[in-house]
């Protein structure tokens, strides 16, 4: 089974229609794949007391993250197991056996089955009072309710919020009975379909216990290593390939059904030119789904592995008259062009200073990777005139491949150590550019905030310890500093899932790991007043540091390929620059003086401590670092 290093921590979910994956998990397949996971991981290497209270902590905050089901006398004895309970429920895991968690879930069950009748009881108030039902209630989600009167005022809130939000844009038409029943139904219907994999009589019983089991186990083992189900792979693999094969529609399901949100660019729908966001999918190959769930159209959408699919839509026109459109689309391979690189240009004295925004580390053998882009924008930089200065925009960037990030930093470098990597055993690995070439060598700001993390974090403090680069944005990174092999992009796998085998640390020998990476001048960004980082997640593993690597000693690379190495790699270490570093104390005092006096970053600072960021369209965060550069430029000329 083929594992792949990577570093990411969210991934961006599109709707993708891809080949089902049709095998089903049984409760015996749960202590086999947690033992695999076991054989990778950096420190959990076997089914102890801590990962088991851990896990019943996960499978009940997997299900009631909203906390409007259980309450704290039903949750009391599954987080606070005695010494010989856990005993019992380890000997029971080596035995295939979880009559402990399935104790649990009837206990789920019976919860969803009161919420049930609540929620009918909110309908009805809602259809008799309308726009005028109120909250009446605030309360903590972070805690588990003490009764089930404070679940119900919960639920309420909930339901309130919920139908306020449909009716986002104040018509009041929306407000009629017969609205007022769709609402009702659109919402049961979504609150059914996320309740019903809890019930054992359910189709597929056994595959969603032991997924709910896998899930809470893999997710105790530290911050990262989680397990996927067949169709959250699917996704991810699109997300981590920027490709994906389908027809390329967005799909939302709405009050009327199942409704086209969007097109992907450069995908059958958009290409066909007749289908428009706002249709209602009404047909798949002739069969109706006017009253299918979500999943049912998708699985539908999936096909048996033909190419072609024949849709039915609805529309209507603008004096409300429906009429029903059909269209034959292929299935292919869409390359997701909006989430690649992005380059623009701003004139500067007899040039350009370059804008280069990295969304991810991706990679496809299908597809150009991210460093092949960025080589290009850089190549398309350069014919627009002399170029003066770069910013390299990771604010928004959440990782991706280990192997893309050296490939990024290397564009900027000579040749060097990029990633230094420490496993289980303690077992050091560096892993190199070779690559002597410079790519683009001159003033460079990289740009990042609090959700920048991962290979982000390696590219943003590789080139800050080189010294080739500054660092800008809020005073930190995200702080994720592990390392996970990855079974999802192995479409011949039967288990999908990413497990902790190391820690990463740069040149400096320094981890971000729960620190992430400081800035070295401070423009805050979106992400400021936000409790966003590895520091707050449960289970992340602590920080440390190795020794550093300017001076690479090549002790991991086989003797029979160090004279390669000692002839075409150590004369061209990159050296630590100290150019940009020399002119920081300018440069941070011009900066802070610009931040001071815009009346622009100063709304946006006054909104920020509100956490009402809203001030229109301009991205103050990047043309400050375009002036910084500009900065840079006229130090550098003085001197």
């Amino acid at each position: 089974m083929r594992k792949t290093a990577f570093l990411v921590f969210f991934f961006l979910i599109k709707t993708v229609f891809a080949a089902p994956h049709s095998h089903q998990l049984k409760v015996t397949d749960v202590r086999n794949t947690m033992e695999e996971m076991f054989s990778y991981h950096v420190e959990a290497k076997e089914m102890s007391s801590l990962v088991v209270k851990r896990s019943f902590k996960n499978f009940i905050d997997q299900f009631d993250s909203q906390r409007i089901y259980l309450t704290q006398s039903e949750t009391r004895a599954f987080l606070e197991l005695t010494s010989s309970q856990i005993e019992s429920i380890v000997d029971h895991y080596y035995a295939d056996e979880y009559p402990e968690f399935l104790t649990l879930n009837k206990t789920i069950v019976k919860a969803i089955e009161r919420v049930r009748g609540w929620r009918q009881e909110l309908y009805a108030d809602f259809m008799a009072k309308g726009e005028a039902l109120d909250v009446g209630f605030s309360d903590n989600l972070s805690q588990v309710a003490t009764n089930t009167n404070q679940l119900k005022k919960r639920l309420r809130m909930q339901l309130v919020n919920l139908f306020r939000l449909e009716n986002k844009h104040k018509d009041q038409n929306f407000w009629t009975a017969e609205r007022r029943q769709k609402v009702c139904g659109l919402y049961e219907k979504r609150f059914s379909h996320y309740e019903r994999n809890y019930f054992p009589s359910h189709e597929g019983g056994e595959h969603y216990f032991a997924l709910h089991i896998l899930k809470a186990m893999a997710r105790g083992l530290d911050a990262h290593t989680a397990f996927f189900s067949p169709e959250e792979a699917i996704e991810m693999r699109s997300s981590l390939e920027k490709q994906f094969e389908g027809i390329g529609v967005v799909l939302r399901e709405g009050l009327d059904g199942i409704e086209i949100a969007g097109l992907v660019n450069g995908g059958p729908a958009e290409k066909c030119g007749k289908i428009i966001p706002g249709d209602i999918l009404v047909e798949i190959d002739g069969s109706p789904v006017v009253n299918a769930s979500y999943r049912e159209v998708l699985d539908g959408l999936k096909g048996d592995g033909r190419k072609e699919v024949n849709l039915g839509l609805k529309r209507c026109d603008n004096q409300g008259a429906e009429s029903l459109v059909r269209v034959d689309l292929k299935r292919e391979k869409i390359l997701m062009e909006d989430e690649r690189v992005i380059y623009s240009a701003e004139p500067f004295a007899d040039g350009i200073i370059g804008k280069l925004t990295l969304p991810s580390f991706y990679e496809s053998a299908q597809a150009p990777s991210c460093e092949a882009d960025l080589r290009v924008a850089l190549r398309e930089l350069k014919k627009q005139g002399k170029l003066h200065g770069l910013v390299l925009d990771m604010r928004n960037n959440l990782g991706g491949f280990l192997s893309q990030a050296v490939k990024v930093a290397g564009l900027f470098m000579t040749s060097g150590v990029v990633v230094i990597s420490k496993y289980a055993e303690g077992e050091i690995q560096y892993l190199r550019n070779l690559d002597p070439r410079i790519y683009y060598n001159g003033p460079l700001v990289v740009l990042t905030s609090k959700m920048s993390a991962s290979a982000a974090e390696i590219v943003a403090q590789a080139l800050q310890d080189y010294g080739v680069g500054i660092v800008v944005g809020d005073e930190r990174t995200y702080g994720k500093g592990t390392i996970q092999y990855q079974t999802v992009t192995d479409t011949a796998a039967e288990a999908f899932f990413k497990v902790t085998v190391g820690r990463y640390y740069t040149v400096s020998g320094r981890s971000t790991q729960i620190e992430g990476v400081k800035a070295d001048i401070l423009v805050p960004t979106d992400y400021a007043p936000y409790n966003i980082g590895e520091r707050y997640l449960d289970y992340a593993l602590k920080n440390d540091q190795v020794a550093p690597a300017y001076a690479d000693s090549l002790a991991d690379v086989p003797p029979h390929n160090k004279l390669w190495f000692q002839k075409n790699y150590l004369p061209y270490l990159q050296k630590k620059e100290s150019q940009w570093f020399q002119m920081l104390s300018t440069l941070k005092g011009n900066s802070a003086y610009r931040v001071e006096h815009d009346p622009n970053f100063q709304i946006f600072l006054k909104k920020m401590d509100q956490e009402t960021l809203d001030i229109g369209e301009n991205d103050l965060q990047m043309e400050e670092a375009v002036r910084i550069v500009q900065d840079m430029n006229k130090i550098a000329k003085d001197k």
